[in-house]
């Protein structure tokens, strides 16, 4: 065992190496990887890579190709994300706005939580106009490059902005601390976050804190192809997402009674 940063608790080096594994399965995505190539990355003998493969297949949580040589991520992930979603009091408050914003606009809503450098989708009401799939449950982006992310991080002081480098994923991404400080000005000062292609070429989005929590944990976005963004349609996307906004921070209960999770 190895010492963590978790008040002196030392850490459990085979409940590590598992949840780095899961996590690197995750991050590729629908790019399946080979034994030796999970083993390099993880800096383990193949002999112990290859028993921890094979107990976390027999549990589901890693699937493998007929040859058995490929190795991806499992279907106990999957149920294990949805216990989360179905047991986050939050989520279930917000899901019913989220409805009612996608009736009202006609675009997609999003809701994400600030999870480190990112935000990590919750849930989300896809637009019958276009579907984005970069956006789907589970999916997590940089905070710095998109409405979500920026309106949770204008809730926090500067300095606790996420250190250089800033991925670029358009051209139009903020990519320096100065920058992205100067947004956040402007979003603490206009109360909302705008991102005008900053996350995904074409697109932007309006993103609003929820102050049920303080600093905000959680936001919600609207997103729409910038082709039909036109200054009335902005008008009334922002004013109901202001309202819809209110109506979840007048309904969400407070803090006490209710498990504070860290």
């Amino acid at each position: 065992m190895s010492e963590s940063g978790g008040g002196g608790v030392r850490e459990v080096k085979s409940a590590a190496r598992t949840v780095e594994l899961l996590e690197l399965l995750t991050a590729r995505g629908d790019r399946p990887a080979r034994l030796q190539e999970l083993a390099d990355a993880l800096g383990v003998p193949r002999s112990s890579m290859y028993a921890l493969l094979q107990t976390l297949v027999s549990r589901g949580w890693v699937r493998t190709d007929i040859t058995g040589s490929l190795y991806g991520i499992g279907i106990r992930a999957l149920l294990t994300g949805t216990g989360y979603l179905d047991s986050d009091p939050r989520v279930r408050l917000v899901r019913p706005y989220l409805d009612e914003a996608s009736d009202a606009l006609g675009e997609t809503i999003h809701m994400g939580r600030l999870d480190g450098r990112d935000v990590a989708y919750l849930a989300t009401r896809e637009s019958h106009e276009y579907l984005r799939t970069i956006s789907r449950v589970g999916r997590r982006l940089p905070a710095h490059a998109g409405a979500l992310g920026k309106a949770l991080l204008a809730e926090r002081p500067d300095a606790q902005l996420p250190d250089e480098p800033y991925a670029a994923l358009t051209p139009r991404t903020r990519t320096t601390r100065a920058s992205l400080a100067a947004d956040l000005a402007e979003v603490r000062a206009r109360g909302y976050a705008i991102d005008r292609e900053e996350g995904v070429p074409g697109i932007a989005g309006f993103g609003f804190a929820l102050r049920y929590d303080s600093p905000a944990q959680d936001a919600i976005s609207c997103s729409v192809p910038v082709v039909r963004l036109t200054p009335g349609h902005e008008q009334r996307i922002v004013a109901v997402m202001r309202e819809v906004r209110a109506k979840i921070e007048a309904t969400a209960p407070a803090s006490g009674g209710t498990v504070r999770w860290r």
